[in-house]
């Protein structure tokens, strides 16, 4: 076999590892939702353990997230990749079967540590294989992820349905995982070893620059609200007066309408010096959305889903922003770190924080009023983040 067909075989085993590993990246979070009551009854669980798995994705988000970095320059990121994603088939595959409510949990977080150490470190491996193409990769990415994050959705009530209840829901994402981890075991040798490394930066380095703050915030307000959105929305649209399946449809249109947008968004980004005016257009969704179900829940619902879908979609405008924004693989695991390990502790505020004001007001209106006023620093945020500069010369200026 000749070089260039080494070569090319290689890359396209990259783009395949990359593209399977997005994709299962948010079924460990999300599976769970929509059979959350059966599987809280199956189990046995008390509303405080049914409490502490909602909460589970975020915690580990914040802490894993943040140790994704340091176990990439210890062991190699590549390697690290291949452990999360047996970390997620372990975890998806051996919770099906168990009975105890604490072992569940332990085996949902063991599941839920590797999608956030495999999510923080995806920007760096763009960076590293396909450092001309960062927008082009990430589109494909956040594809893969948007549809992952659909299918575990839409998918997990008609399989537990079809075959014999809850645990056959869930165990069928641990497969999906299997499949992706068979690429990843012909590109642990990209890795060199951790001396070889140059140029390594850490979250405490990060921490030291205002991109990297900003770059966090926007990400934990962004998160704020696609967490409040996907956690809530579909109780919204049912004190609206929708049947159960209308409002699934509608938070489906919600995450549905991000997934040729999570293609078309990275690519625009890429190929923009300055993000100034698609931020404005992509943020501006928010308050009409909002304000649309604030004074017209039921008449303009699907028009409003389309809106605040394509709000969402500052998710992969930000993931897109975080490979742009360093220099090297190094500076972007960092910068990924960083920002997703502390945008996801402010994440966290947003779900309890919405159904607290529900509680309290006795309906929607308030919880959209304060998502609302939440886009305000959300776009000063991103107007900042818009503009170009690196966080390696952030660090060399200071």
């Amino acid at each position: 076999m000749s070089a260039p067909t080494r070569r090319r075989l290689q890359r396209g085993l990259v783009i395949l590892g990359i593209v399977v590993l997005a994709f299962n990246l948010r079924p460990a979070a999300v599976s769970v939702g929509p059979v959350l009551g059966e599987v809280s009854a199956g189990l046995g669980m008390t509303t405080t353990e049914t409490g502490v798995l909602t909460s589970l994705p975020v915690l580990a988000f914040a802490v894993f997230g943040a140790l994704a970095p340091r176990l990439a320059r210890m062991i190699g990121l590549h390697r690290v990749t291949l452990v999360a994603l047996l970390c997620v088939v372990a975890g998806l595959g051996v919770r099906s079967s168990v009975h105890s409510p604490f072992v569940f949990l332990l085996l949902s977080l063991l599941a839920l540590a590797g999608m956030a150490t495999a999510n923080v470190l995806l920007p760096s491996l763009v960076k590293l294989h396909f450092p001309r193409h960062v927008g082009l990769m990430t589109s494909v990415y956040s594809t893969a992820l948007a549809i992952g994050l659909t299918s575990a959705s839409v998918l997990t009530v008609p399989i537990s349905d079809a075959y014999d209840g809850w645990r056959s829901g869930l165990f069928v994402w641990s497969l999906t995982a299997a499949i992706a981890v068979l690429p990843w075991l012909g590109l642990i040798g990209h890795d060199r070893r951790p001396e070889e490394v140059k140029g390594n930066i850490g979250l405490l380095d990060v921490a030291r620059t205002r991109l990297g703050w900003l770059m966090a915030l926007f990400f934990g307000l962004q998160s704020l609200q696609a967490y409040s959105i996907f956690g809530w929305f579909a109780e919204l649209y049912r004190d609206a007066g929708f049947s159960a399946h209308t409002a699934g449809l509608l938070l489906g249109v919600i995450t549905g309408i991000s997934i040729p947008l999570s293609f078309l968004i990275p690519w625009l980004v890429s190929r923009m010096h300055n993000q100034t005016l698609l931020m404005c257009l992509v943020m501006g969704c928010y308050p009409i959305g909002y304000l649309g179900l604030i004074f017209a829940p039921a008449s303009g619902a699907w028009a409003w889903a389309v809106l605040v879908g394509i709000g969402t979609t500052t998710f992969p405008l930000i993931l897109t922003l975080i490979g742009l924004r360093a220099r090297t693989p190094a500076g972007t695991a960092a910068l990924s770190g960083f920002a997703q390990s502390i945008g996801y502790l402010i994440a966290g505020i947003g779900p309890f924080g919405i159904g607290q004001l529900n509680d309290l007001s006795g309906g929607w209106t308030v919880p959209l009023i304060a998502l609302l006023v939440v886009t305000i620093p959300q776009l000063l945020l991103g107007l900042a983040v818009s503009r170009p500069a690196y966080v390696e010369d952030e660090l060399d200026a200071g």
